[in-house]
C-alpha cells in the first residue's frame, strides 16, 4: 500500500519536472519575443519567474530523488510471502526421477498381431526393407 502511494507520487513528481524545466526559458531565449523586440525580460519579470521555476525545479528534483531511493530500499528489502524466491530454492534436494508410463499402441488394422512381446506394432509386410539401389 505504502509501495503503491509512493509510487505514485514518484511518478507525479516526475511530470511535474518534466513541466517545469519545458516552461523555462533559457538564457539566451526570447521568451516575449511575440510581444516585441524589446519585451524579452518582462513576460515573467526580469529575474523573478527564472528563481522561482529554478527553485521549483530543484526542489522537486531533491523529493524525486528521495523517493527513487525509498523505492529502492523497499524493493530490496521485501520480506514475507511477497519477497521474489529462485526457482532453484524451490526445487528439493534429492527429486525423485520421473516416472514414465507406456502406452500400448494398438495395430493397424489388417496387420497380423504381434508375437514379438514388443508393445509396438509390427511393420507392414508390404514395406521393403532395403532401399533398391541406383
Amino acid at each position: 500500500m505504502l509501495q503503491n502511494a509512493l509510487l505514485t507520487l514518484h511518478a507525479v513528481l516526475a511530470l511535474s519536472i518534466i513541466a517545469l524545466v519545458l516552461l523555462q526559458r533559457g538564457k539566451g531565449a526570447d521568451a516575449g519575443a511575440g510581444f516585441g523586440s524589446g519585451a524579452s525580460g518582462t513576460v515573467f519579470g526580469a529575474r523573478g519567474s527564472s528563481t522561482f521555476f529554478s527553485k521549483s525545479t530543484a526542489i522537486l528534483a531533491a523529493c524525486f530523488f528521495v523517493t527513487s531511493l525509498a523505492l529502492a530500499y523497499m524493493a530490496s528489502h521485501r520480506t514475507g510471502a511477497a519477497a521474489p524466491t529462485s526457482l532453484l530454492d524451490q526445487v528439493p534436494a534429492s527429486a525423485p526421477a520421473p516416472v514414465t508410463t507406456s502406452v500400448p499402441v494398438p495395430a493397424p488394422i489388417g496387420a497380423p498381431a504381434a508375437t514379438t512381446g514388443s508393445d509396438l506394432p509390427a511393420a507392414p509386410a508390404s514395406a521393403p526393407t532395403n532401399p533398391p539401389p541406383k
